[in-house]
């Protein structure tokens, strides 16, 4: 299969009326979001959602979002619409905010992993929106990358795992949050299930306690059913071993200094994530400034595209941990199980 390229800000309607003919007709089109790029597939088609797991070699059992271009679609996925999700759809939507709620029964099972709750967000990216107006039907999409390797920011990425395997890239630019959505389910008492842009924070202040789920900064358990993408214990993983250094600021780069040189005595190349407070320790070392430590939003916006940059040429990762709190969560999220949970704590 050729997989063609095409620019949204160049040809935007092109684009998207072609990626709109392909969802129809059961095919699959990759495409941009504020958060991460998506791999499409018409979610009331089960058999069309079914190849996305083939293209990408996921597994059955980690259900899919469905994204939808208004916030009345949503009457079509869920049995009924809660209070609650009115409140934040009004907040949050459109926006990186993903909501699971009890399943209707025109959503298949190939898309919530034969789980009782399906996940619906509306995208702010103009062209998602566009493209998921276009097809007529919710679009059901995980990342656009095969499954396991860090999610793509960036087309380039999306080309480097999908070409041949899809017929259409929706190139829009990097993406603007780097991570994926907040998910957050209102079965029950509101639990953050992966954190995103959407921060606990934000979230209490509008519908008051938010809990978190216990598998955000930990390995899911053996016999926890994954009810959000994201969960399990291994994601967003380069080839090259990454770990993860947490303390203070200088005492964690004293100690990814030390790493470093035990690794390249192992006659490994070493590369570095690092922060702007830190990067001048690091001084004849490889490495790659992700951000700001006191802005984890940069931090998040550039991880993935520094795991692929880096993953070209290091064997060992080794990245600094930053305090867990606001946009912060979502990134040790993410960086955590980047590293499979290999954690050195300075």
């Amino acid at each position: 299969m050729q997989t063609m390229l095409i620019s949204a800000s160049a040809q935007a309607e092109a684009g998207t009326s072609m990626g709109a003919d392909l969802i129809r007709s059961g095919e699959l089109v990759a495409f941009p979001t504020e958060t991460v790029y998506g791999l499409g597939a018409n979610g009331f088609d089960g058999d069309a959602v079914a190849r996305i797991f083939e293209a990408k070699g996921r597994p059955q059992d980690n259900p899919l979002i469905m994204h939808v271009s208004k916030k009345s679609d949503v009457k079509l996925l869920w049995a009924h619409v809660p209070k609650v999700a009115v409140t934040l759809m009004d907040t949050f939507w459109p926006g990186p905010l993903t909501l699971i709620f009890n399943r209707s029964e025109r959503v298949p099972d190939e898309v919530t992993a034969g789980l009782d709750t399906v996940a619906v967000r509306m995208p702010q990216d103009r062209t998602a929106r566009l493209l998921i107006q276009k097809a007529g039907v919710p679009i059901a999409a995980p990342s656009a990358n095969l499954s396991g390797r860090p999610s793509p920011t960036r087309a380039e990425d999306v080309l480097a795992d999908m070409d041949g395997r899809i017929p259409l890239i929706i190139d829009g630019g990097p993406c603007r949050y780097g991570v994926e959505s907040t998910v957050l389910s209102l079965v029950g008492k509101p639990t953050i299930l992966r954190p995103g842009a959407v921060t606990r924070e934000m979230l209490a202040a509008v519908i008051g306690e938010v809990q978190l789920a216990s598998s955000i900064l930990s390995p899911m358990r053996d016999n926890e059913v994954a009810a959000s993408p994201g969960m399990k214990y291994k994601h967003y993983s380069p080839n090259a071993e990454v770990y993860v250094v947490t303390g203070s600021a200088q005492a964690a780069a004293k100690r990814i200094a030390m790493m470093y040189r035990e690794f390249e005595a192992q006659g490994k190349t070493c590369m570095i994530a690092a922060t702007e407070q830190t990067k001048n320790f690091y001084r004849g070392k490889s490495c790659e400034v992700l951000g700001d430590r006191s802005r984890p939003e940069t931090l998040c916006a550039n991880l993935f595209s520094a795991l692929r940059d880096m993953d070209k040429y290091a064997d060992v990762i080794i990245a600094e941990g930053i305090d867990a709190e606001d946009e912060g969560l979502a990134y040790m999220n993410r960086l955590l199980r980047a590293a499979g949970f290999k954690v050195e704590r300075a």
